[in-house]
Parts: C-alpha cells; sequence; structure tokens
C-alpha cells in the first residue's frame, strides 16, 4: 500500500507521508528538519537552568517523602 501524497504548507511541494516521519504531517521531511533545528536552538540556554530546578525538585520532594513524623 503506497504512502499518501502530501503538500508542504512551506514549500509547495509534494512528498510522502510515511510512518516515522519527523515533524508536522503537513510539512515535508526538510522544512520539518529545519524547523527541529531551530527550537533545538533556541533551547540551547535552558537546559542548565531546568537541571537546577529538576534537582530542587527531587531534593525538596525526598524530604518529604523520608521525613520522620513525631
Amino acid at each position: 500500500m503506497p504512502f499518501p501524497i502530501k503538500v508542504c504548507v512551506v514549500c509547495k511541494e509534494e512528498f510522502e507521508l510515511k510512518p516515522d516521519k519527523p515533524g508536522f504531517a503537513n510539512r515535508c521531511p526538510e522544512c520539518s528538519a529545519e524547523e527541529a533545528e531551530a527550537e533545538r536552538a533556541s533551547m540551547g540556554g535552558i537546559d542548565k537552568s531546568d537541571s537546577d530546578l529538576n534537582e530542587a525538585r527531587r531534593t525538596a520532594i525526598r524530604d518529604m517523602l523520608y521525613r520522620k513524623e513525631s
């Protein structure tokens, strides 16, 4: 069974919509890859602060779970 043919909303090119294609179903793999790279680049500075925040959350939850009730 052939894959459905779609038209990209960005570049207006036709492409086959395959099951494991990354990105949106209405964009070709080339346009989806460009957007994924831009999104990944914009999230570059967030990783460090997120890891610090996640560590603080884990510590707080651990303290709440294992604190002794008197």
